[in-house]
């Protein structure tokens, strides 16, 4: 599978705005940890036209090894998950 590397986006994104490639990432890390900081906070981080990332809390369940296919009991917690935009549904599809 031979996806878009850190590198080839920062030099594609360098290329098409202009800036620099620091400037590309800085502001790209500066992105991620506000969405990180954002959802651990609120629940929710929207990237217009892009998704959203999404806290949401799991319930205890019960499951099975599957080694040895005794049933366990899964803890409940919390995990994010990404919902993509319907525009960008569109958009690729």
């Amino acid at each position: 599978m031979a996806g878009m590397t850190k590198s080839s986006l920062l030099t594609l994104l360098a290329e098409k705005t202009g800036m620099g490639k620091k400037e590309v990432a800085g502001f790209l890390d500066t992105l991620a940890s506000t969405a990180y900081s954002e959802t651990k906070k609120t629940g929710v981080f929207v990237l217009p036209g892009f998704g959203k990332m999404v806290k949401v809390n799991r319930a205890a369940r019960m499951g099975r090894n599957p080694a040895t296919g005794e049933a366990i009991k899964i803890a409940a917690k919390t995990v994010v998950k990404f919902r993509l935009a319907k525009a960008a549904k569109e958009a690729v599809l």
